[in-house]
This record gives structure tokens, C-alpha cells and sequence, in this order.
């Protein structure tokens, strides 16, 4: 019994310190969002000013032109004196009526549709809701501050080999025959609380490596090692490829532009330079080799799938620089391709990258 009345005592405590935290919390916010509202006022009043000094500006360049007199250019300078009053007037109104509703009631109650939606695509610029994938509420409150976003990840390019002890120049792959391309989701958070110099970008991708070996050659799995083989008939098409999911991780550097906007602000990155410095990790999916000939006058294709001794940890560098959504990308596996061969090979890509946000 007694610890019955234990346990229902410190229950109700916890429950009465949940309350009082979630009250004060709630405080805080509405606190925090009256002072963000009261702070608009001056930045209302010098966009007006900003607005009525590009208007006269016009009406006096319209001046100089003759395109008007200067009686007509003082009607029109009155005007747009008025007209930027009421705009202050009004939009400091609207601010003061939402400060008294929040003291009042602690919260603003909106009368719009915060039905779910499902969207592919961006919603339109500076929006909250600018991902690429988004799944929430239809008009999702716009946050003050938004330090992390997310966009699709799409590169591809030259794949080829790095052998210890040989240049690219003797490498046993065609150049422009081997290939790779790399699809995948990425998020990008800002490091420092007053700056987005540095960003760090991280997310879940999957590569596939492709190789077109020379001189009528395949892989052959000999139990030990791996080794290239040639193919008894003349073959078409050789392709050996290694699929693989990795967690890329980058540091992301490069300038980008603050624009404040009413109750919130975002760091544009657009026409900026960016660099991304950084690497992965991950595990190998799968090999497999595509070979085509022809026997007996018919075409044939064999796909054969196997181990191949391939290494299951995957883990190297890699680093981009670009501009917009587009950059040249580069990675390279710091792991072998094949385990226990007697000469190392790592797999090594140069490349176009896109980042759609």
C-alpha cells in the first residue's frame, strides 16, 4: 500500500513539473515571437522609405526626360509620399494587432486550410515547404531560422582503375568505355549559429562502378585472386560492374548571401562558388559482367554473377567544386577492388554532379 502511495505521489510530481515546464516553454516562445514581430516595425518603416526614395527617383529621371512637368512631378511625389504612410500604417497595424492577439492569448489562430499534402518539386522560391520531397501540413508555419535542407543527389562520368605501380595512360580499361553514375539523397546543415561558410553535407547514395576491360578480356574468379582473362571468341562487349551503398559525408565551404525576409530569413547560395571536401562509406551490393559475342552466326549475351573476390567494405574520398546545381566531382576508393589479389587496383571516378534542390 505504501508504495502504491509512493508511486502515485511521485507521478502526480512529474506530472505537475511537466505542466509547469511545458508552460514556461510555451511562455518563452511567445516571448520570442513578440519580440521577432515588435523588431519587423523598423524594418517596415526602411523598406517603405527604401520604396518611396526609388519612386521619386523615377519621378524625377521622368522629370529630367521631359516626359512630365514639375507640377505633375509634384502630385506624383505627394502621392507616393501618401501611399508609403498608409503602407507603414497599415503593416505596423497588422504587427500590433498580432502582438495584442499573442499577450492575449498566447497563440495566433489561423483561419487557412493545414490539410496534408504529398508534393515532388519545389513550391516556389523562398517557401518553407522547398524541398524536393515533401510529405506535412499544406501551410506548415514558416521557421524564423532553417539550418538544414535536403535535395536529390545525381552524378556520372569516367570510371576507371588506379594500379599500383601503373599510370591510367596503361591501364587495362577502355577510358572512354567505362563509366559510372551515382544516385542519392542528401541533407545539408549549417555549422555556425551566425554564418553559412561552412556546411555540412551528408545522406545515403548508391554507386555503380562500371569497367570495360581491353584486349578481348573478362574477369576470371580463379579461387585465389581475380585476375583478367581472355575470352576464347572474339567478344562485342565486355562490361564488368560493382554496385555499391555508401553514406557520403562532405564539408561543404563557399560564400552565400543572408535575405531577410518578415519573420524569418534564409542564406541564398545561388550564383555562389562551393567546394566540398569530404568522403564515404558503405558496403558493396553486388558484382556482376555483361559479355556479348557472336557463335555459330547468332549473337549472344551472357550475364554472369558472382563474388568475384570483391572487397564488401567500401570506404574512400571524394571532393566536388561547382557552381549553381552543377560541379565536377571526383572519388576514389581507398579500399582494393579484389581481396587477397596480388596487385592492388582501387576503382577511381571523374565526373559531372547535380544537386537538385
Amino acid at each position: 500500500m505504501k508504495s502504491l502511495i509512493t508511486i502515485t505521489i511521485t507521478l502526480a510530481i512529474w506530472l505537475l513539473a511537466s505542466c509547469l515546464a511545458n508552460a514556461q516553454e510555451t511562455d518563452h516562445d511567445t516571448q520570442t515571437t513578440i519580440e521577432q514581430l515588435t523588431n519587423l516595425k523598423e524594418k517596415i518603416i526602411l523598406e517603405e522609405k527604401e520604396a518611396l526614395k526609388r519612386d521619386v527617383e523615377n519621378i524625377n529621371e521622368r522629370l529630367t526626360n521631359e516626359a512630365i512637368s514639375e507640377s505633375e512631378a509634384e502630385i506624383f511625389k505627394k502621392e507616393a509620399a501618401e501611399k508609403h504612410a498608409l503602407n507603414i500604417e497599415n503593416r505596423i497595424a497588422i504587427i500590433d494587432n498580432k502582438v495584442a492577439l499573442l499577450k492575449r492569448n498566447g497563440n495566433i489562430e489561423e483561419d487557412e486550410d493545414n490539410g496534408m499534402i504529398i508534393r515532388i518539386g519545389s513550391s516556389g522560391k523562398n517557401s518553407e515547404n522547398d524541398n524536393v520531397l515533401y510529405i506535412g501540413p499544406k501551410n506548415k508555419k514558416r521557421k524564423y531560422d532553417r539550418r538544414t535542407t535536403s535535395d536529390m543527389v545525381f552524378a556520372f562520368g569516367l570510371n576507371n582503375v588506379i594500379t599500383k605501380g601503373e599510370s591510367l595512360q596503361d591501364s587495362d580499361f577502355k577510358v572512354a568505355g567505362s563509366r559510372f553514375a551515382e544516385i542519392g539523397w542528401a541533407w545539408k546543415t549549417r555549422v555556425f549559429e551566425n554564418t553559412n561558410w561552412v556546411r555540412i553535407k551528408y545522406g545515403l547514395s548508391l554507386q555503380f562502378n562500371g569497367l570495360k576491360p581491353t584486349d578481348n578480356r573478362f574477369y576470371v574468379d580463379t579461387g585465389e585472386h581475380t585476375e583478367l582473362q581472355a575470352y576464347p571468341l572474339n567478344l562485342d562487349k565486355s562490361k564488368f560492374r560493382m554496385d555499391n551503398l555508401v553514406v557520403p559525408f562532405h564539408f561543404e565551404f563557399g560564400p552565400s548571401k543572408k535575405e531577410e525576409h518578415d519573420g524569418y530569413f534564409r542564406y541564398n547560395t545561388e550564383n555562389q562558388i562551393k567546394v566540398g571536401l569530404g568522403g564515404y562509406a558503405g558496403i558493396n551490393l553486388g558484382a556482376r559482367q555483361k559479355l556479348k559475342f557472336e557463335e555459330d552466326g547468332e549473337d549472344q549475351k551472357l550475364k554472369l554473377k558472382a563474388d568475384y573476390n570483391t572487397n564488401k567494405f567500401i570506404y574512400g574520398l571524394s571532393a566536388y567544386i561547382g557552381w549553381q546545381g552543377v560541379a565536377l566531382y571526383g572519388k576514389y576508393d581507398l579500399n582494393t577492388i579484389f581481396k587477397n589479389n596480388p596487385i592492388d587496383q582501387r576503382n577511381v571516378s571523374l565526373g559531372l554532379r547535380f544537386d537538385v534542390d
